[in-house]
């Protein structure tokens, strides 16, 4: 096993928590950006059988350095097969094709409703932000769901601003740059499950918009190891032509 690392990033260690959300063998709905590096990592190291699967079309997709949008050529070039944006919606996600969704967001709330809208009132916002794209249809449909964004009071708000994204019913996972939260199966309500090394339930409670449940049984995410963070960094240091 390789040995753990002690110098990293809350954005590496959120990163590789995402990452090992991945299992082998299952189907993915990813996005470019965290999304997109956590399966790259969990591909090269753990998952090497995971079907990717990209909003633009690309399926299969096995990209070697990070795409820089869902239209990016890497990922039509590492594609197994390229279909139709409305094959994807209609025959992947709500033909329950989907084991894995990923998503991101600009706000969410203790029932992990998103917003990735507008910031402020929608008629006149403080940040308009690029919407919906796939998120409503890959939380609707997807057999779980993992959102991957930063912890922070304008992020983990007690209300969204607007309601992008409605809370999925399967169980839904955040992966943070603190740590990790877990809805409750009677409730939909998000709890923190896990924490990261060297930092404390009252930095993630300090950073969170409403009073946040905790696990009896609050456990600690393992620090990266050196395998893992090779990977992710060697993920973006290719110069790209």
């Amino acid at each position: 096993m390789s040995a753990v690392c002690t110098s990293y990033t809350s954005e590496e260690m959120m990163t590789i928590a995402a990452a090992r959300r991945f299992r082998d063998r299952a189907i993915c709905f990813v996005g470019v950006g965290l999304p997109s590096a956590a399966a790259c990592v969990a591909r090269q190291l753990h998952a090497p059988k995971i079907t990717l699967v990209y909003e633009s079309g690309a399926i299969g997709s096995k990209p070697t350095v990070l795409p820089l949008s869902i239209a990016d050529p890497e990922l039509a070039e590492t594609a197994g097969l390229i279909v139709s944006v409305p094959e994807i919606f209609a025959y992947w996600l709500q033909g329950g094709r989907i084991d894995i969704g990923f998503l991101g967001a600009a706000q969410i709330d203790r029932f992990a409703n998103l917003n990735s809208t507008v910031i402020g009132d929608y008629n006149s916002p403080k940040l308009r932000l690029p919407g919906a794209g796939g998120a409503p249809h890959i939380a609707a449909n997807a057999r779980e769901i993992v959102v991957i964004v930063r912890q922070s009071l304008k992020v983990f708000v007690s209300r969204v601003d607007f309601l992008t994204t409605a809370r999925s019913k399967r169980k839904t996972t955040v992966v943070t740059d603190l740590g990790v939260l877990e809805t409750l199966p009677e409730t939909g309500e998000l709890v923190l499950t896990s924490r990261y090394p060297g930092v404390n339930v009252q930095q993630i409670r300090e950073a969170t918009g409403w009073p946040l449940k905790i696990a009896d049984n609050l456990g600690e995410v393992p620090a990266p190891t050196e395998r893992e963070l090779s990977v992710l960094r060697a993920l973006a240091s290719p110069l790209r032509g």
